[in-house]
């Protein structure tokens, strides 16, 4: 027996403890792990995922205030298809997301550039821009009322001031959804350039450096360096804004109140009516299910997108 034989028992014996502890720690840390993730999750199984699964059943009954009323199938679904006021609420929805989001999110991103920019006081900018997300809705909304006031509102002093006529604004079924579009980019702009302002911040300079010293211009580095770098974070913005874009409520509530002749009329507030006012359960988890399956498409079509530019 040779004295290489003799020492791999040896061997073999010292390595078992070491891979003992090393399995000790990683399943620690996955405990750790879990009980950091539990309140999370308990607030997503309650909040989230058991709610979802109540629409969606209620979604097959005619539901009214409470109980579970009677099994229809997909009578509520084939009836949200013939509804008028539905169908215009869908179209109203989808033109602020297809609006709102890629402006918003094209504008976040120039003021995240300029802002990453050593410029005086960009702390103070930085702010400026971010305090419309820490805001009330309503409060926001009482300002834009002022602002679109038909009367006396800042708005028609504008176009007073360079002689264009004067707009009715929340009151002109052309125009009111428009105005709270612009209401709706300007409220969101700080929060996402906050996030492109982080990301931009993590893009090595090195690179910048480098495409610089080979001679790139400034458009050339962002596009074939910046933008790949911000490509997680693109995709992220995407899908918190048409989240956010398909749940606005509180500024149609506070300033339209879906009106007028239900130009402003959107999926969450058409949700609100049918449940709370018209108090049809069923048929608003319908249009709950609906609005999620539109979500999802949105979502998909966006990753598609931007999966297709990054392969430019």
């Amino acid at each position: 027996m040779t004295t290489e034989t003799l020492e791999r028992p040896v061997v073999a014996a010292a390595t078992r403890p070491s891979r003992r502890r090393r399995g000790g720690v990683e399943r620690a840390k996955a405990r750790a792990g879990w009980l950091l993730l539990a309140p999370s999750l308990v607030h997503s199984v309650i909040f989230i995922a058991i709610p979802g699964v109540m629409a969606v059943y209620l979604s097959f009954t005619n539901a009214r205030v409470a109980g579970q009323g009677d099994w229809i199938g997909l009578k509520n679904y084939l009836d949200l298809f013939q509804d008028a006021q539905f169908l215009n609420a869908v179209k109203n929805t989808l033109l602020y997301t297809i609006a709102v989001v890629p402006v918003a999110m094209a504008l976040s991103l120039a003021v995240a550039l300029g802002l990453n920019q050593k410029i005086p006081a960009r702390g103070l900018f930085r702010t400026l821009f971010y305090i419309p997300v820490v805001t009330s809705t309503v409060a926001v909304a009482a300002v834009w009322l002022w602002i679109y006031n038909p009367a006396a509102g800042l708005g028609n002093q504008v176009l007073a001031f360079f002689g264009l006529a004067r707009s009715g604004w929340l009151t002109d079924p052309d125009v009111a959804l428009p105005a709270l579009m612009l209401v709706g980019i300007w409220q969101g702009l700080g929060a996402k350039m906050i996030i492109y302002l982080a990301a931009l911040q993590s893009i090595s300079p090195d690179l910048i450096e480098a495409a610089t010293l080979d001679g790139a211009s400034k458009w050339q580095t962002f596009w074939n360096v910046t933008w790949p770098g911000l490509a997680p974070v693109h995709f992220f913005v995407l899908v918190t804004s048409i989240a956010g874009s398909f749940q606005v409520f509180d500024l149609i509530y506070v300033t339209t109140g879906g009106g007028p002749a239900n130009a402003t009329n959107v999926l969450t507030f058409d949700i609100f009516t049918n449940a709370f006012e018209r108090l049809h359960i069923g048929y608003a988890s319908a249009e709950t299910v609906i609005m999620l399956v539109f979500v999802g498409i949105l979502i998909s079509l966006g990753r598609l997108s931007l999966r297709n530019r990054e392969d430019l």
